[in-house]
Formats: structure tokens, sequence, C-alpha cells
């Protein structure tokens, strides 16, 4: 059935550059039907230089609130007014919400990221974490594998001035005690030792489907037990994963991530316990064909 949108209908969103190929709409405007809720969800592509004046400008129509995609995730934290713990301790934000006519800063991503890690192993102690790409979503991983307990977690970057602000950015902090950044040439050395291979970079996204961060030959040092973890949803699945299946590794795309990521929001923006997270999932789904 074809939604109303009428003058009272209240506004979410995802803000990104690129956003065209975001699922995010169809997901949240499947739980806002489901709930029966005077809700629309939008996507609106954003350039970096236009953030400033359209967060100004969602503020002005009255948007309830956003989700917040590459590559806005960082540069957003100067336009809020309060930024929760989790997003200050990973430094990016994924989820805005507006407040007594103030910008809220979250990160949900934490969450959406370990919900399909759990079922794996139960103790991460010995684990060993090797994270390809250095931006927001890497944070939030980074966050996420201390949380597993991770022994070693590895960040590999190309930018050493943005690998060494990376390490530096997070201080002393408990969420990265056992963090340390790598030159993308030293990963041959890291990709026999990882218990978790995780891409956070864009490369295979959509319109680049073709490509993958890793050629065959790395992929072939990954050991068989090990699983790689793209966050990319879309296509399903990644040459990172196909790669990662022909040499016998667990593979877990990021459709689980941005649905637990997604529910979490929604909760948020609706003031809501509990969300139809299946529909959300069963919607995405269908959306790719799977």
């Amino acid at each position: 059935m074809q939604q109303l949108i009428t003058g009272k209908t209240k506004l979410l969103g995802v803000i990104g550059h690129p956003v065209e190929h975001s699922l995010s709409p169809a997901m949240h405007n499947a739980a806002i039907q489901q709930l029966q809720l005077d809700y629309v969800y939008l996507p609106f592509p954003i350039k970096p230089e236009d953030l400033q004046a359209a967060i100004q400008g969602f503020a002005a129509v009255g948007v309830v609130g956003l989700s917040v995609t590459i590559p806005h995730k960082q540069a957003i934290l100067p336009f809020l007014s309060t930024i929760e713990p989790i997003a200050q301790a990973v430094g990016a934000v994924n989820t805005v919400v507006r407040k007594e006519n103030k910008w809220v800063g979250t990160n949900t991503d934490v969450e959406g990221f370990l919900a399909p890690l759990q079922t794996y192993h139960p103790d991460w102690s010995q684990k060993v974490a090797v994270i390809l790409g250095n931006g927001g979503a890497a944070r939030a991983v980074v966050a996420g594998c201390t949380q597993l307990g991770c022994r070693e977690i590895h960040v590999v970057g190309r930018n050493v001035q943005r690998l060494k602000e990376f390490r530096n950015s997070w201080g002393n902090s408990l969420l990265a005690v056992n963090l340390e950044v790598h030159r993308w040439d030293e990963l041959p050395n890291l990709i026999p030792q990882a218990n978790l291979l995780v891409n956070t970079t864009p490369i295979g996204m959509y319109p680049k489907v073709e490509e993958s961060p890793l050629n065959a030959e790395e992929m072939a040092d990954l050991p068989p037990e090990a699983i790689a973890y793209d966050l990319i949803y879309t296509p399903n699945p990644t040459k990172f994963l196909q790669q990662a299946q022909q040499v016998g590794a667990i593979t877990i795309d990021g459709l689980e991530m941005l649905v637990q990521q997604g529910a979490a929001a929604l909760k948020i923006w609706l003031q809501r316990e509990t969300v139809p997270v299946d529909v959300m999932r069963q919607t995405l789904r269908k959306h790719l064909g799977l």
C-alpha cells in the first residue's frame, strides 16, 4: 500500500556522497509502514563542501533524525550540539537525532558490527583482527573488536600521516589498548595471522563492483578458518568476499550490520524499545535478490 505523505509527515533520512546505492530508505520505510507511523525516510546526496549548510537546512525544515554514511561520519562532528559517549570514543557519528532544537550524534555501528560475530567464537581473547582502512567505519570496528576482547587489532592504511593520526586520536583509551597501525605494504605479513579480516574501505562498492582491496595472492594467505567481513552490503557478495570464499574462509557481508545498526537508530528516532527487525532484514534481502 502506498504511504500517503502529508504536511504532518515527519522526515528521516540518510546523508552521504554517493548515497544513490543506499538500501536504508527501503529498510526503514518498510519498518515505518509495519508500525503504521506517519514518517518517511529519504536519501539525501550531500557533497562534503555542502555538509554544514545541509545540517542547518535539515534543522530548518524539521528533520527528526538522520543516518550518516561515507564521507561524513567524522566531518559532521563540529556541527552537532551533543555527541554521545560511544560516538566520542569512536570519534565518528552514524546517527543523529533532533532533541530540544539541537542535533545529538551517536554511533550504532559498533552494535551493528558485533551482532553477526557473537555466534562464531565464545572467547575472542586469543584472536587477531586485521582491519583494512582507517576512516570512520574502521573506528567503529576497532571499538567492536576491543569489546570482543581481541588479543591484537591491526589497522592497515595507505596514508602514513592519516595512520599516525588514527593511532594518536585514541590516546590511551581502553578502546584501543591492543591497537597497532601499518602501511599497506605490510599487509602480506599480517594476513596469515588474521582470525578476523575486515574491509572498511569503499573498494568494491558500487559502481566499482569488480574491485577488491586485496588481490587473489594476498587473500590466499588468509587462514581457512578465518572470518572475512565486508562492511559493504551491495553487491552481495563483493569481490572481496568471493575471494575469501575461494580460500575457505567464513564470510560475513554488511547486510546484518546494516540491519542491526539501522534498527538501533530507528529505536532512537521513534523513541521505541522495539522495531520490526525481521521486516527490515527481509526487505533488504528482497532488494538484493537473496
